[in-house]
């Protein structure tokens, strides 16, 4: 697949504060890339820098084959950047928000009129497009700003938390949205700290805490960190339990998170269930219940950061 957009060794600091160290990523055509990450991860400057909207400190930013910063106005001409917050003019329609951005964009007025009825039929909101964006719901807000990042059709979109505060059902109406942008060839960077749209959109995942990227991969690739498709869970009276001078534990498993009442491990060396169920009930500890079950990106970010992704 083409290479849409490369990131290499990107930095950004503000004070003593570094909010992104070293961040290297790839976006390519038809991709869906999803960067997960908590509040105040570093997604949002992230996104500014490879946009231009953020100079880096160091590192590179290659859109379609060509450094960024040599020539800014042609890379932001194949990109389409859908910011965190929702830029819309409230007393405008939705139809005269999206030839806005579409003449700011470069596009003829009447090119720019035509793209608008396109855009508008693509995000089911042909009915209220003479209607003040003030009179909007959230979610048709949302898909609205959506909309006038597309009406210069970029190769290239850049999605900050698109779906932030709205309900489930305008949720669900905007990620088949964007995977159907995906389907057509378009290359998509997505940032959320959800995970379940990190796991059902998404092709490759990259994990980023406190500015770094931890981790990056398809969900498969990930779950691979953990030894595999498999975790126990191991349920009792541990508050006093310490696994770590458990004989020949540390060897055999490794700790997920440890809780008072659970703890979580994944198997060392890919030993098959049965042996490691074994060598489980047979810990110095009582134990209740032992479930497995398939990792998930929270159980990557936990193995990764010593903490869930909600806290």
């Amino acid at each position: 697949m083409t290479s849409l957009l490369q990131v290499t060794g990107l930095c950004k600091a503000f004070g003593d504060v570094r909010a992104v160290n070293d961040v290297c990523l790839e976006v390519r055509a038809g991709e869906i890339y999803g960067l997960l990450g908590p509040n105040g991860a570093g997604k949002t400057t992230a996104i500014s820098m490879i946009s231009g909207l953020l100079r880096p400190d160091a590192g590179k930013v290659v859109v379609n084959g060509a450094d960024f910063w040599s020539a800014p106005a042609r890379a932001q001409k194949i990109m389409g950047v859908v910011p965190q917050e929702v830029a819309l003019y409230e007393e405008l329609s939705g139809r005269e928000n999206l030839q806005f951005w579409g003449r700011l964009a470069g596009l003829p007025a009447v090119e720019a009129r035509g793209r608008a009825s396109e855009v508008l039929e693509a995000l089911s909101l042909a009915d209220r497009a003479q209607d003040a964006v003030k009179k909007y719901s959230g979610g048709m807000k949302r898909r609205i700003n959506i909309g006038c990042a597309l009406m210069h059709r970029p190769q290239l979109l850049l999605l900050d938390e698109p779906t932030v505060g709205i309900d489930p059902q305008a949720r669900a109406n905007i990620l088949e949205f964007v995977r159907k942008l995906g389907s057509e060839g378009a290359g998509i960077l997505y940032t959320t700290h959800y995970l379940e749209e990190a796991e059902t959109l998404c092709n490759r995942v990259g994990i980023i805490d406190h500015g770094k990227l931890l981790a990056e991969g398809t969900l498969s690739e990930l779950q691979q960190r953990l030894g595999g498709d498999q975790l126990f869970v191991l349920e009792g009276d541990l508050q006093a339990a310490n696994p770590n001078d458990w004989p020949g534990f540390r060897e055999r498993f490794r700790i997920i998170q440890k809780l008072d009442r659970q703890l979580v491990v994944s198997a060392q060396n890919s030993r098959h269930p049965s042996e490691c169920l074994r060598d489980l009930l047979e810990l110095p500890v009582r134990v209740e219940n032992v479930t497995l079950k398939r990792p998930s990106l929270n159980d990557v970010f936990l193995q990764l950061t010593g903490r869930e992704l909600r806290e």
